[in-house]
């Protein structure tokens, strides 16, 4: 059974910093896609980094760039995200999510394993 743990989310204020880790277990995602997508109320989920395990190629939309880091180490099959500067819009759940596929997928849809989610909260 694919799991897929969150953790590290929190409250912070506007200009502070949060470190998420994710955690899988069940299968090795040592050569395939890994992201963050996030979800705030009312709007819909966005992707804000995603990393191929196996290039270490990542993306990231302009609304995180140069503050959010997505990293993996896959010796303990773990994705990191950190986030810096971080603002009141970013409040929202994020969530860990995984393609078993070595292809590079970007779409929420092709991502087959989730995590539960954790709370991410800035306050202004």
């Amino acid at each position: 059974q694919v799991q897929l743990v969150e953790s590290g989310g929190g409250s912070v204020q506007a200009g502070g910093s949060l470190r998420l880790s994710c955690a899988a277990s069940g299968y090795t995602f040592s050569n395939a896609c890994m992201g963050w997508f996030r979800q705030a109320p009312g709007k819909g989920r966005e992707g804000v980094a995603i990393i191929h395990t196996g290039t270490g190629r990542t993306l990231y939309p302009d609304s995180v760039k140069g503050r959010f880091t997505i990293s993996r180490d896959n010796a303990k099959n773990t994705v990191y995200l950190q986030m810096n500067s971080l603002k009141p819009e970013d409040t929202a759940i994020y969530y860990c999510a995984a393609t078993g596929s070595w292809y590079w997928r970007t779409d929420p849809g092709d991502f087959g394993y989730w995590g539960q989610g954790t709370q991410v909260t800035v306050s202004s």
